[in-house]
């Protein structure tokens, strides 16, 4: 498209006939009409003239159509140009200016996802309008003679826009909601047809098919009337709408009588003996019966499908919920057996044929719903619908109820949740039958005096007004009311001025107030009282009738009940400060659970723990040194005491508590359990027994043989040095072992006796053969990491139930080919990276960190938690890591650890402010989700480790961002400091009420319209304004006593306190073995969900900086060119079927493409040249500036660690039907980084899209030039392509260059996540799961094209070209360099991302060539290509 010439002749000849660009406007012509352009195969201008009034001289309203294929990464068309110098001069003036898309009529209303995978068909014109936030709809209607504007928010509903409101201001005011501050940035992020998916503006509406399909039906068919064979087959309109079937009298006309059919309870059926004929009767012993005969199939299909919904039904009931309606379809009233109407979440209108005031023409409506519709005013037409028993009217935005509210006496539900109401009139009291009166989430300072002449309403539902105080002697006066909800509102006290009972109300609800007494003793028939999560340090009750108790979170040293409540069941006094339990709870008779954890409980009443009818009891956190004996048999059934000091446990506690099922006693102080019975014979029902972080000994193993139906065992981080053979063989009914943590040396043989055994964790062990456990039918996840297995002895067919299996951490294992290919099958294979690196070369271009990280998926199916790692980020001694936690999707996640990190480098080079990058990284994030990110969302923790910009040679730096409730805490000198901010509606007062005052509707589990306990999040954008993606930033200079950084989600910090977590990570230099610590603890400690940790080490030293200061820039930071590999002159140009290559990720591209831009493959023989930059004096902890942003597998920079805290890597499977190699892959020996599996060939590389970049590291190998030596043995030369990995050795390591095509791959589901790899139950799994570790997908997609085939030739902008001005330079630093040193290639100024060019809006000359993306002098490693090719 050349839009720079065209807009510059439209300029040229604007100001030939007058025109200039106005202060108002765009591009405004002296001539009354725009300046249309058509960007095409043929590129146009035009020019028209429009008489009258209302031309664009006076609104500078410039229209530039674009008729484009959405086909790549942007969507539309890139920011260059999209507009010429003229519009960009124009917009750069003033940040009140801006570009609206207006998008055709016929899109469907669901946006199509940007990347490869989207449709390439043509869709219609796309239209920027450049205008300013005063140009109203008015005027942009008149400019382009349209009808109408309409914005649709998250792909969601389509609202017609009034003619007063003003588009660029409505797109300023939201991405303002959003986060960003800048304005300039608000105006470019404007233009971004990202931006689509969350805000888009349409010029006429779009049509869907599907939703006139369910709202109505209509055409011209052949119909007869009636069973009997006399009556003749005549053409007629025939209308599908509602509940009837409408057959007009006359053909082609709806003005004669219209023949009315109701469907309800009645029947269609198909005719046989007439092709594609129904036949349509009515309920009823005068059942009437029509034939409609339909021309085509798909008609027929259509018809019967809608009709049979309608005669299933058992009560008169239209739905037209969510369908963005202004007005009902003109056929629904001659339904007029309707009722009930669900008009839910749309527009709809007072005036039309259609609107609401023509609903009383419904004589038998009963129920009316008219929630999320914008009224703004109460629609006195519904007063006048005299049947109403139900009107639902929430969350509309209304200020007061009229007096005609009085008129519907037939009333009995009346919701106005989610309103502004702060009063109700009078006449509402007249409303005798009325029983259900809704006034959540209003403005209510008190409770309306109307209700005590409500005697029917038993409930009063005022939760999150605004009420301070509440009298009891008001409730006494309304004797009618026995539910109260005042949850969420602002007390602060409850009087009791007069000495009357209460004695109608009999269930409280004041959760989330802001009470520091209470006393309800007069409340004397309460059965359930919630008031959790205020700040209680009194409470006093009556125990007449008290049956449930809910006062955890407050701070209460006691509670006060009179009389004992005989009748209580449930108790739960959790995060309180009770040293003792008060005398009254072991005199209750029919306590049935008792929670009493995060206390400060030094014992238990024996009385208690001998109730006749206690069945839980949660005792966990305290202080417990004892539990009192058992004197008889009791029903215990769960028993939780974690986290005391129990040295002991009763000695009868097992054969006293027989219907004990579950018992966790992790986190104590115990040397032994006690036996399962007296006797030989047992009569033990125990199931789950979690015993983790004791002093066990291997002697307890014989007292575990009685609990024979024992299925979940967690003995993980005691002092186990073996565990009996003969005792685990008889736990058959195992299902789940963890023997983590401990000193053992094997696994015994006989825990192939256990058939039921899926589950199988035994990391951080001493273990050195591997368990036989691969013949047991159910095995699916066994954790071996962090041992000392040094072989596999295999059968010879494993179970099909294998999912995953982790073998890092055991650097003697060196696995077979055969042991591979047996692994085929295995949906996650984890394997160490070996690094080549001698400790030397580690140790002199190390960084001051290293990491591990762990994931467990828990009781979940699929894994929703994603790591991203960088240990080497940006150009310098920087860090980047984050962690994602989707709850129950695993997209969001996956999306976010791709691209992330491309977004953090992007702003870097727009700002050094650390709240403004950081806040930008997250809400570009946000908008690059796409579609995935309307319904789904994540919450997200992202830390960037640097120095400060304004003094490199300072000490580093951490800046901290997140949303959700992911956390960061760092170790300082032994104690945790918490870096993030936990943005959960329980735990933030501020954001509560910030979304109580959006008006959400907050249900009782505290979650956003039920969906979310985070008010902050990437994605969920459908929820917005309630939940935002705006983070919180944080930035904490760091000192030689900060020792490491722990990242976690909010399984992990819900389990284990930050003390722990750093306490913990201190007894486990590891970080991996650290970071799986946290997570078998957690796991241990009752977390059933997902669990996610990462440990950053720190090593910051007071080594004094020695670098040369930087020579000042003007130029921005920007990422290096990418670094791509020319083939050489003799290389075979055979296109490739089944090989491939993997990319690095484009950052510009929308996150739901996740899809690289460029690629080339790769040379057969070694370059001659590399480009290097003057000698720089660097220190340790300053080494030279690289060209790479990216850690490869195995690279230095592991610390003591070496090749095991790198980079994510992702490992895809490329397959193979032929081999020219010439080798048997049995007896080939197997190549570091890379693992052949028969036809298959795994790969590790990096998904990490950061920008990409080569490392200086050491110089090649012996065993390098041995592989380099056996590369050139081919014939003639030359190396094969096909069927062939392209692998670039670098330091040992392994780097992939990107391919192009990706399309085909993208279209699948199983792969649109990060190509993950899609299960038999749904699930995801992305092909990378750890750092630096090989992870096998057996079923990765076996594409001859797309993401796994290499490009047939290189693409001549995949080269750098370097600029005249620089080759005489470039010619001598290569002069200097030895002629063993590989050639780095060079990019094409065209491939630098946009992010180094010129501002959105600025021209599109090209920059000069940034000096710091030139490496510097240093052990320059020969750079490797070598072919290798799998044996069939």
């Amino acid at each position: 498209m050349a839009m720079e010439d065209e807009d510059n002749n439209a300029a040229a000849s604007a100001k030939q006939k007058g025109g200039d660009v106005g202060d108002d406007g765009a591009c405004i012509d002296r001539q009354p009409d725009a300046v249309a352009h058509r960007a095409g195969l043929n590129p146009t201008a035009g020019r028209g003239s429009r008489s009258g009034p209302g031309s664009h001289a006076a609104t500078g309203i410039r229209v530039l159509k674009r008729n484009m294929k959405r086909n790549g990464s942007r969507g539309c068309v890139t920011r260059k140009n999209r507009f010429g110098s003229r519009e960009r001069d124009w917009l750069k003036g003033d940040t009140q200016r801006g570009c609206v898309c207006l998008y055709g009529g016929t899109v469907d209303p669901q946006p199509p996802a940007s990347g490869p995978q989207a449709s390439s068909t043509p869709q219609t014109d796309l239209q920027l309008v450049l205008c300013s936030t005063t140009t109203t709809v008015e005027e942009l209607c008149a400019q382009r003679d349209g009808h109408g504007l309409y914005v649709q928010l998250h792909g969601d509903l389509v609202r017609r826009l009034d003619p007063t409101e003003r588009p660029l201001q409505m797109l300023y005011d939201y991405l303002a909601a959003m986060g960003y501050a800048e304005p300039v940035r608000v105006q470019q992020e404007a233009a971004n047809s990202d931006l689509s998916c969350l805000i888009r503006f349409y010029s006429e509406p779009p049509v869907n098919a599907d939703q006139q399909e369910r709202t109505l039906l209509k055409g011209i068919f052949n119909v007869r009337k009636g069973k009997s064979q006399l009556h003749k087959w005549a053409e007629r309109q025939v209308i599908l709408c509602g509940t009837c079937l409408i057959v007009a009298s006359v053909k082609d006309s709806l003005t004669g009588k219209m023949h009315i059919l109701p469907l309800v309870g009645g029947k269609v059926e198909e005719v046989k003996r007439r092709q594609h004929c129904l036949m349509f009767s009515s309920a009823g012993s005068q059942a009437q019966t029509y034939f409609v005969n339909f021309d085509a199939l798909a008609d027929y299909q259509r018809w019967h499908r809608q009709a049979s919904k309608v005669v299933s039904q058992t009560v008169s009931l239209v739905d037209l919920s969510c369908y963005s309606l202004e007005v009902v379809p003109e056929y629904l009233f001659y339904s007029q057996d309707i009722t009930h109407l669900n008009l839910r979440h749309n527009f709809m209108s007072l005036q039309g044929p259609g609107g609401l005031l023509n609903l009383p023409k419904f004589s038998q409506l009963k129920s009316l719903n008219l929630s999320h519709n914008r009224l703004g005013v109460f629609p006195e037409c519904v007063c006048e619908i005299l049947t109403l028993t139900e009107l639902n009217l929430s969350c509309n935005s209304l200020l007061t109820v009229p007096v005609q509210i009085g008129n519907l006496q037939s009333l009995q539900i009346l919701s106005l949740d989610g309103n502004h109401l702060s009063s109700l009139p009078e006449d509402l009291g007249g409303l005798s039958q009325l029983n259900s009166l809704g006034l959540s989430f209003n403005n209510f300072s008190h409770i309306p005096a109307v209700l005590e002449r409500l005697s029917a309403v038993d409930k009063l539902a005022m939760a999150g007004n605004t009420v301070e105080s509440l009298e009891l002697c008001t409730l006494a006066r309304m004797s009618h009311l026995k539910n109260i909800d005042l949850r969420l509102n602002r007390l602060h006290c409850v009087k009791s001025e007069s000495l009357e009972a209460v004695s109608q109300v009999t269930q409280l609800d004041l959760r989330d107030n802001c009470l520091d007494s209470l006393d309800l003793s007069s409340v004397c028939n309460l059965e359930t009282l919630h008031c959790q999560r205020n700040q209680l340090g009194t409470l006093t009750l009556s125990g007449f009738t008290l049956r449930m108790l809910h006062a955890s979170s407050n701070r209460l040293p006691t509670v006060n009940i009179y009389p004992v409540p005989n009748q209580l069941t449930s108790l739960d006094l959790s995060q309180n400060l009770l040293e003792y339990l008060p005398d009254w709870v072991c005199d209750c008779r029919k306590i049935e659970m008792l929670d009493v954890t995060h206390n400060l409980l030094s014992e238990l009443p024996s009385r208690l723990l001998n109730s006749l009818s206690l069945r839980k009891l949660l005792a966990g956190n305290n202080c417990l040194q004892r539990v009192p004996d058992l004197l008889d048999h009791i029903p215990l059934e769960a028993l939780d005491l974690q986290h005391n000091k129990l040295a002991e446990l009763p000695e009868s506690l097992f054969y006293k508590a027989l219907n004990l099922k579950y018992l966790n006693v992790s986190a104590n102080a115990l040397d032994s359990i006690p036996p399962s019975s007296p006797s030989e014979e047992s009569l033990s029902t125990l199931q789950e027994l979690y015993l983790t972080a004791n002093h066990l000994k291997e002697n307890c193993g014989a007292l575990l043989v009685g609990h024979q139906n024992l299925r979940v065992l967690h003995i993980a981080y005691n002092q186990l040095l073996s565990f009996p053979a003969s005792k685990l063989s008889k736990l058959e009914m195992l299902e789940e072992l963890n023997l983590s943590g401990n000193k053992l040396k094997a696994i015994p043989s006989t825990v192939s006796s256990c058939k039921r055994l899926h589950t199988l964790i035994a990391h951080s062990n001493h273990i050195t053969v591997f368990p036989e456990i691969l013949n047991l039918p159910e095995i699916k996840l066994v954790d071996l990491s962090c041992n000392e297995l040094t072989e596999i002895q295999l059968p010879d067919s494993l179970p099909s139930t294998l999912q995953e299996l982790d073998l890092t951490g055991n650097s003697s294992l060196m696995l077979e080919h055969k042991t591979l290919n047996l692994f085929s099958h295995i949906t996650t294979l984890k394997l160490d990276q070996k690094s080549t690196t001698s400790v030397g070369d580690s140790q002199s271009g190390s960084t001051p960190w290293n990491h591990g990280y762990s994931e467990m998926s828990g009781q979940r199916n699929k894994l929703c938690v994603s790591v991203l790692a960088v240990d080497r980020f940006g150009d310098g001694v920087e860090a980047c890591y984050g962690i994602f936690d989707g709850d129950r999707n695993e997209e969001v996640p996956r999306l976010l650890q791709c691209t992330m990190g491309d977004v953090l480098c992007e702003e870097l080079q727009h700002s050094s402010i650390d709240s403004v990058y950081m806040c930008n990284t997250f809400l570009t994030s946000h908008r690059k989700l796409g579609m995935a990110g309307q319904k789904l969302g994540a919450s997200a923790l992202l830390c960037y480790i640097h120095h400060e910009p304004s003094d490199p040679g300072s000490y580093f730096s951490l800046t901290v961002a997140n949303v959700g409730t992911c956390q960061a805490v760092l170790c300082r000198d032994g104690r945790p400091v918490p870096l993030s901010k936990v943005y959960s509606l329980e735990n933030s007062t501020e954001e509560m009420e910030r979304v109580k005052l959006s008006k959400a509707i907050i249900t009782e589990d505290n979650k956003v319209s039920g969906v979310t306990c985070c008010s902050r999040l990437l994605g969920c954008s459908y929820l917005s304004p309630w939940v935002l993606p705006k983070p919180w930033v944080h930035t904490e200079p760091l000192c030689t006593k900060d020792e490491f950084l722990i990242l976690g989600n909010r399984a992990l910090f819900e389990r284990v306190s930050y003390q722990e977590a750093v306490c913990t990570v201190q007894a486990v230099r590891d970080p991996r073995a650290a970071a799986k610590k946290l997570c078998s603890l957690a796991q241990s400690y009752g977390c059933k969900d997902n669990i996610e940790a990462a440990v950053v080490s720190l090593h910051i030293t007071e080594d004094s900086c020695t670098c040369e200061p930087p020579v000042p820039s003007t130029e921005p930071r920007c990422p290096p060119p990418i670094a791509t590999v020319t083939p050489g002159p003799t290389d075979p140009v055979a296109p490739s079927s089944n090989g491939g290559i993997v990319s690095e990720c484009n950052g510009e591209a929308s996150t739901s493409e996740v899809g690289g831009e460029a690629g080339s493959t790769a040379p057969d023989e070694h370059p001659s040249s590399v480009l290097a930059s003057r000698p720089e004096r660097r220190c340790s902890l300053h080494p030279a500036t690289t060209l790479c942003g990216i850690m490869v597998p195995g690279a230095v920079g592991a610390g003591t660690h070496l090749g095991l805290f790198q980079r994510q890597p992702s490992c895809t499977t490329f397959s193979s039907n032929h081999s020219d190699n010439g080798l048997d892959s049995d007896d080939e020996a197997p190549l570091e980084g890379v693992i052949s599996n028969g036809s298959k060939l795994e790969v590790e590389v990096d998904i990490h899209c950061c920008a990409f970049q080569l490392r200086s590291g050491a110089p090649e190998s012996s065993k390098d030039l041995e592989l380099k030596k056996r590369g050139s043995d081919y014939p003639n030369g030359k190396m094969r392509r096909q069927n062939s990995v392209v692998v670039s050795a670098t330091n040992g390591c392994l780097l992939a260059v990107c391919g192009r095509e990706i399309a085909d791959l993208k279209k699948s589901p199983s792969t649109s996540s990060l190509f993950g790899k899609k299960l038999s139950n749904g699930s995801v799994v992305a092909p990378e799961d750890s750092h630096n570790l090989i992870e096998v997908a057996l079923e990765a997609p076996k594409k001859k094209s797309g993401y796994f085939t290499a490009p047939a030739q290189q693409d001549p902008e995949d080269q750098l070209i370097v600029p005249p001005s620089l080759e005489q330079e470039v010619r001598e630093q290569l002069r200097g360099q030895s002629p063993l040193v590989s050639a780095l290639p060079v990019a094409p100024l065209a491939s630098i991302p946009p992010s180094c060019k010129d501002s959105v809006w600025d021209h599109s000359q090209p920059p000069a060539f940034p000096s710091h993306l030139v490496p510097g002098p240093g052990p320059v490693p020969l750079l490797q290509h070598e072919v290798y090719d799998t044996a069939l």
